[in-house]
């Protein structure tokens, strides 16, 4: 991780998920805590992604009557030489499915462990 965790800090991402990609380098571009909105930019890596970046956003929702959270992402990309427009969503939502799954993952381990403070992840890839 380079940068101080804030606007403008990279990091290398180790890419385990059987996409095309062993390693990507992101940028944080936007973060506020507040309105629950992380915007990213990726600015390197063994993928053929060009120009991407992605703006997460987190809601407050009640799903079947139950305390949830609906999470809203989107993006832009450049269709790379070589490939179609079709495959390059398919790529890119692959690869959110999975941020999606991660994130779904740590928050469902955060509730079962009755947790509402961050926890800490180690940015190193």
């Amino acid at each position: 991780m380079q940068g101080d965790l804030g606007i403008g800090s990279v990091r290398e991402v180790n890419v385990k998920s059987g996409l095309p990609a062993t390693t990507s380098t992101e940028r944080l571009e936007q973060l506020d805590d507040e309105e629950h909105i992380l915007g990213i930019r990726i600015v390197g890596g063994d993928h053929r992604l060009r120009n991407y970046s992605s703006i997460i956003t987190v809601h407050p929702e009640v799903i079947d009557g139950r305390p949830g959270t609906m999470v809203i992402e989107s993006f832009v990309v450049d269709v790379p030489e070589g490939n179609t427009r079709d495959e390059t969503c398919y790529f890119v939502e692959a690869l959110i499915r999975c941020n999606l799954s991660s994130l779904a993952d740590v928050s469902e381990r955060m509730a079962v462990q009755g947790r509402t403070d961050p926890i800490p992840i180690n940015i190193n890839a």
